[in-house]
């Protein structure tokens, strides 16, 4: 038995940013996602991180009712993976499961020597979100200068969809998300005891730009001591709720509406 197991179900939730595909849950895939439902978890969105993973990601969104997926390559690959172009994400993000361009963005914590890549690729899954009229999935990571930077002139010339991923930024980044329309996702990260001013960025947000995720396999909400998975999603919905003086019912409700909105491909 593991934690999910024991979770109360808080329905209806959204895990909007998981990866389905690594290897984390190679051995008990099924299990994960009865775990995830039997917590209220209705929907997840598995993420693709190098486009030649992008072939088992849409597997699994094919296989499972309740699964969909994004298409895109992260900045920390970006370096490592051939370039993708505008046309690729086009042709692939016309897969009916298919519901959002990402994730993309930058990230100089881990590899500030790729950059310029980065930076190239990312104006690519702008100009692809833009085109498809799918949401953008950012991730930024000591960035947030050239993420809102490229975000607000591409948003300028041509506006489009995004959510943050992930959000841990500064408030400079997430007032700017919000003046552009975008989404600011909540992870297990919010919920630590340390993100006080984490927290605090959240609550100054609308109600209404809030998404949940649990970027499994990683950043487990407190207090899972293990793998993070989508049912723990509800974890962080609990610990969050209290931001905007809701149930965690009515949290749930909220950001699952929210989630429908900017995922409008995904809708039941």
């Amino acid at each position: 038995m593991t934690e999910a197991d024991t979770i109360p179900p808080l329905a209806p939730l959204v895990d909007s940013h998981c990866h389905l595909d690594f290897p984390d849950f190679a051995a008990d895939l099924d299990a994960v996602l009865a775990r995830a439902r039997a917590a209220g978890v209705e929907r997840m969105v598995t993420i693709c991180t190098r486009l030649r993973h992008e072939p088992p990601v849409r597997a699994i969104a094919e296989a499972h009712a309740g699964v969909f997926h994004a298409v895109g390559t992260h900045p920390l690959s970006a370096a490592e993976e051939p370039m993708a172009t505008v046309e690729d994400l086009v042709a692939l993000a016309a897969h009916p499961r298919c519901v959002g361009i990402g994730e993309s963005g930058l990230d100089y914590h881990y590899s500030p020597a790729s950059a310029e890549t980065q930076r190239r690729s990312f104006r690519i899954h702008i100009e692809a979100a833009q085109e498809t009229g799918l949401p953008l999935i950012v991730h930024a990571r000591e960035a947030d200068a050239d993420v809102e930077r490229l975000l607000s002139e591409a948003h300028a010339r041509r506006p489009f969809a995004c959510v943050m991923h992930c959000f841990s930024s500064g408030e400079r980044l997430a007032r700017a998300a919000i003046e552009m329309g975008f989404y600011l996702s909540a992870s297990g990260i919010a919920a630590f005891p340390r993100s006080e001013s984490l927290r605090a960025i959240f609550a100054a947000a609308p109600l209404d730009r809030i998404l949940l995720e649990t970027d499994a396999p990683y950043l487990a909400p407190p207090p899972v001591r293990e793998r993070n998975e989508p049912a723990y999603v509800a974890h962080t919905a609990r610990a969050l709720a209290p931001l905007w003086g809701l149930t965690p019912e009515a949290f749930a409700k909220a950001t699952t509406a929210n989630f429908d909105r900017l995922f409008a491909k995904a809708r039941p």
